[in-house]
């Protein structure tokens, strides 16, 4: 909750070499609650534009505090918020030739359901949040620490609207007797349990030893529900509710750290963590996944994919800091960590430990190393830098997935698809290896200027390297392809229209700038301006040195990593985004007003052409806040996200002279735009989604009481 939260402190550089495989992009440290100085009670309430999304919440925070170091602190957190939908207007002549339907009948449904009772936005969720948080002294160089947390959310969202021209009939189960068959609606539903608790002792001793000793346990599990659906496999004997699985991953931890200050100048640190992970894959309701295709907008996870795994780590680091002169710092921390994913755990498609023969197992012991430095210029400016090396185990996930999906497929519709694992037969026809992990290396300098009290300036580079990245390759189908060869066979046998996995396919490259600036008690009327600003700039992100396939893939003239997977990967994200933000206080009143610029994106979605992209021009989206303290114990926010309403807007842009060509003909150009939004039914945002939110405008309100 986040309620719960006192600060956040981010750790960027070199995370890996300190805290191990997770932190191959850096370290958040959520800071919790702890003495107690009055409880808060804080109800929220919002809405958007259009009169959906309503939300509403209840948090509250207290503790007691024991003695004069000790303490308890406790955050209760509950909220509802209700469905956003923001369909586009389906175009009939996509549909008539997708579902080969006749143009008369489509038109007929959608003159009375223009978005074809399509529902797309922002989920329905309910959540309920606990966290508890203490610290009691034993003596004076001993103290006892705990935390714990659980979270319960509910997830309600939809698939799309099964249309009586696509699917012509429900067979009587979802159409009340003597009522007009007019399609459905799937459900698709979560139920989220997420938990953590530590344990831990933190002792010092007169001689300057540091010890803190600590264990920690969490999991995850997600569980879905399909419900007003059907499995047209089984007719009239199909239910209409479905439990078509989930999955459940959990760990344990143990860590030990030591520090101690060896000289006035000299800052030692030694550290090892145990870790142990399950990961499960739970099998769906029989009727869920009993016959093809399965529950319509979910298959289930059938017997032959779900199965348990387990592995464990060890791993332990050393890290020294000397200060060479008051001003100059030089930190080196260097780390190994050796993985035991040998072990295949138990699954219903066999143990494939064999599969990890001595030369794919060597790669799971890892070593890296981080060296930083930092050098003060007075008492006005401060220059920083790090060379580091990460790596990133591949999680069990990513090596046991195994199952049939159903996702639409440009002028085709729906169609059942697959994620085969590294370790099943499939897999090795295929001449996929075991996943190895992900190793980075890491450059990063930067300056801070703080040339008055009230202005400070940073400006850091990053350039960072990332080989063997490991992703989800793109649908290898058996398109042109000869009816007897290895890859069609794998594909036939399965019943599968295409199959991915992940692979260790492709190296990266990423630079940019990180810059940040406040100027703050700026005099402006009556009270106090402070003005923040705050962005990223993007100098590279893109490929370094080729796709790795498989020679099977190769030979096929396919590939894991098409353009739709470089999009996503590379050039979704915003070329730049800026914040421009200030805070004016006033006597009892504060308000903020900020704008965010968001930088283009491109995309090449699967269906588009391939002579265009599509790219989302930059936008600002500006947010409105105000709080008024109404007596010293009562404060009421209100906040305005997105007060302009501006949604996302993207168009299409050429590659070569075809694409130039292609953007002159509208009724082709039409066509490539029902691919890519599924008959304008994602018009928005396509189908691959945007660089912010399109719920437009939102206004919240917060009231606060101490007590």
């Amino acid at each position: 909750p986040q309620d719960a939260i006192k600060r956040v402190e981010i750790l960027r550089d070199g995370a890996s070499a300190q805290y191990g495989s997770d932190a191959i992009a850096g370290v958040m440290n959520i800071i919790l609650k702890d003495r107690q100085e009055g409880g808060i009670v804080s109800m929220n309430t919002g809405i958007t534009h259009k009169g959906d999304g309503q939300m509403l919440g209840l948090s509250l925070n207290n503790g007691a505090n024991i003695g004069d170091r000790g303490f308890v602190n406790y955050t209760i957190g509950l909220s509802n918020t209700a469905l956003s939908n923001r369909p586009g207007v389906v175009d009939a002549a996509g549909e008539a030739a997708d579902f080969g339907a006749s143009l008369a009948d489509v038109q007929s449904f959608l003159k009375d359901h223009p978005d074809a009772g399509n529902v797309n936005g922002a989920p329905a969720t309910a959540a309920a949040k606990f966290l508890i948080n203490a610290g009691i002294p034993i003596n004076k160089n001993t103290e006892f620490y705990a935390n714990a947390a659980y979270v319960y959310k509910k997830v309600n969202s939809f698939a799309n609207y099964r249309t009586p021209y696509w699917r012509t009939t429900d067979d009587g189960l979802l159409t009340p007797a003597g009522q007009k068959y007019v399609g459905y609606v799937p459900t698709f539903e979560g139920d989220l349990n997420d938990y953590n608790g530590t344990i831990g002792f933190r002792n010092s001793t007169d001689a300057g030893w540091n010890t803190d000793v600590s264990f920690t346990v969490g999991g995850n599990q997600q569980i879905y529900t399909v419900a007003n659906s059907r499995n047209r496999g089984l007719g009239k004997f199909s239910p209409i509710l479905f439990k078509p699985g989930g999955y459940d991953f959990s760990h344990k931890v143990g860590n030990i750290d030591i520090t101690k200050n060896l000289t006035d100048n000299v800052h030692f640190a030694i550290g090892t963590e145990l870790r142990s992970e399950r990961f499960q894959i739970i099998a769906g309701d029989t009727a869920s996944y009993k016959t093809a295709p399965g529950a319509d907008s979910f298959p289930g996870i059938g017997e032959n994919n779900a199965g348990e795994f387990t592995r464990f780590n060890f791993g332990g680091y050393v890290d020294l800091g000397f200060d060479i002169t008051k001003d100059f710092l030089v930190n080196a921390t260097v780390r190994t960590e050796k993985y035991s994913d040998e072990s295949a755990g138990k699954s219903n498609y066999g143990n494939q430990s064999s599969f990890y023969s001595k030369e794919n197992t060597k790669n799971l012991l890892a070593t890296v190393w981080k060296l930083s430095s930092r050098y003060k210029i007075g008492e006005t400016a401060v220059v920083r830098g790090s060379v580091s090396t990460g790596f990133r185990a591949p999680s069990l996930h990513q090596i046991n997935e195994q199952i049939a999906q159903a996702s639409f497929v440009p002028g085709q519709g729906i169609q059942t698809k697959g994620i085969v694992n590294n370790r099943s037969s499939q897999a090795r026809l295929l001449g996929v290896s075991a996943l190895t992990p992900e190793k980075s290396t890491n450059i990063s300098l930067g300056i801070g200027l703080n040339p008055t009290k009230n202005i400070n300036v940073t400006i850091d580079y990053y350039n960072i390297k990332v080989k063997d990245r490991i992703i989800l390759g793109s649908e290898i189908n058996g398109d042109g392809l000869a009816a007897n060869s290895p890859l069609k066979s794998v594909l036939d046998n399965n019943g599968i229209v295409a199959v991915s996995f992940f692979t260790n396919a492709i190296n990266t490259k990423t630079s940019g700038l990180d810059i940040v600036a406040n100027y703050r008690n700026i005099a402006f009327g009556k009270g106090k301006l402070t003005v923040n600003l705050a962005g990223n700039y993007q100098l590279e992100n893109k490929l370094d040195g080729a796709i790795k396939n498989t020679s099977l893939i190769a030979a096929a003239n396919k590939s894991v990593f098409d353009k739709t997977q470089e999009a996503l990967l590379l050039s979704s994200r915003p070329k730049y985004k800026f914040i421009l933000g200030g805070d004016w206080a006033l006597s009892k009143l504060t308000f903020n007003l900020n704008n965010t610029l968001f930088g283009p994106t491109r995309f090449h979605q699967a269906g588009i052409d391939d002579n265009l992209d599509t790219q989302f021009k930059p936008k600002v989206v500006t947010d409105l806040g105000a709080s008024i303290n109404i007596s010293k114990n009562v404060v009421l926010g209100i906040n305005i996200q997105n007060l302009l309403s501006i949604t996302p807007e993207w168009e299409f842009v050429s590659l070569n002279t075809k694409g130039d060509a292609l953007l002159k003909d509208a009724a082709k150009l039409k066509g490539v735009s029902n691919a890519i939004t599924f008959n304008q039914r994602y018009s928005m945002v396509t189908y691959d989604g945007s660089h912010f939110s399109q719920l437009g405008m939102t206004m919240a309100a917060n009231l606060a009481v101490k007590f």
